[in-house]
């Protein structure tokens, strides 16, 4: 640090001094009952420059300190400015490395995700590759080409999670029209396992956008499809009370345990179901959930072993979870 910048940032206490000083002297200087004595005046003045230069030299070292000493947490700061800015920067420090882990933990969240995609979609594409050496079955071809299908759309959705606010539409929605849509991509598998639906859809129009609808229902369903057993039954019902809209979605599969429903929505959980009647990533649930809350909507589930499951898609009326940020940026 350069003494004379030090000198730039001290100058209010030389004028205090000098101040100070003055006003003393005018004061012995005024008072007519006391004599004006010049040496002791200079005298008095050699004193105050001495003890400043003194202060002034004290002040510089302490600084010079200071600043070796900044990272060091003993430091002791010279103001309350100095305090100030010591607080913020740790503050800011805090915050920083707070940022820094949510970055490495989402970036970890994606190679996570990432290497469990490749091991899934190895698995029908190593049947694929099978098939050529046999008698090509077109149900089973059907089948996994839809399984490849169901990861690349897994795959996508999630790449775009972070992004979802800037592609996104809130538009009015016809329930029926998209639950039947999925039906109807899901037939085969419906027949091939004998599967009934039963629909319940009177005329419910919803605020959402129908791509991430379509999806989200669609990975239900799909959840849905996986856990009933042959010759089941799913069945879809919409209904509505003065506070929400819901789409109900049953089925009367092999239910889920009562230990892993709090985590059937988290990211990666495949649960006891998961790993023992059907391979899973983990992503269906956590996919449908996250993307429902970006929209303004939720999904909760009801289930107990043996009895099927329940999922319902809630939607607040009058709510739109961007409007607030759409508002701002405007």
């Amino acid at each position: 640090m350069s003494f004379w910048r030090f000198l730039k940032y001290e100058r209010p206490y030389f004028l205090l001094y000098g101040i100070a000083f003055l006003l003393t002297v005018a004061v012995f200087a005024t008072d007519p009952q006391s004599s004006w004595h010049w040496p002791t005046f200079f005298y008095a003045l050699t004193l105050v420059v001495l003890w400043l230069a003194a202060f002034t030299v004290y002040r510089y070292t302490r600084n010079l300190q200071a600043i070796r000493r900044m990272q060091s947490e003993d430091a002791e700061p010279l103001s309350l400015e100095a305090e100030a800015y010591r607080d913020t920067l740790e503050e800011s420090g805090i915050a920083h490395i707070r940022s820094l882990n949510e970055v490495q933990a989402k970036q970890k969240e994606y190679y996570d995700f990432i290497i469990s995609w490749f091991h899934e979609i190895k698995t029908p594409i190593s049947v694929l590759r099978l098939m050529q050496q046999t008698e090509v079955d077109p149900q089973s071809l059907n089948e996994e080409l839809s399984r490849i299908e169901h990861y690349v759309d897994q795959a996508l959705y999630y790449a775009k999670l972070d992004s979802f606010n800037q592609d996104y539409e809130m538009v009015n929605c016809d329930l029926e029209p998209l639950v039947k849509d999925v039906i109807k991509a899901h037939s085969k598998s419906f027949i091939s396992k004998r599967i009934r639906v039963r629909l319940e859809l009177p005329s419910t129009v919803v605020q959402s956008d129908s791509k991430w609808l379509l999806f989200i229902i669609n990975q239900i369903i799909t959840n849905s499809l996986q856990y009933t057993r042959d010759h089941g039954e799913i069945s879809v019902k919409a209904a509505s009370t003065p506070e929400e809209k819901l789409l109900i979605l049953r089925d009367n599969g092999i239910g889920i345990d009562a230990m892993d429903m709090p985590r059937i929505f988290n990211r990666g959980f495949t649960g006891l179901n998961g790993r023992t009647f059907a391979k899973s990533t983990g992503m269906g649930l956590y996919l449908a959930q996250e993307l429902s809350r970006k929209l303004g909507h939720y999904i909760t589930c009801e289930s107990a072993p043996g009895s099927g499951s329940v999922f319902t898609i809630h939607f607040p009326k009058h709510h739109d979870p961007y409007l607030n940020t759409l508002q701002r940026q405007d």
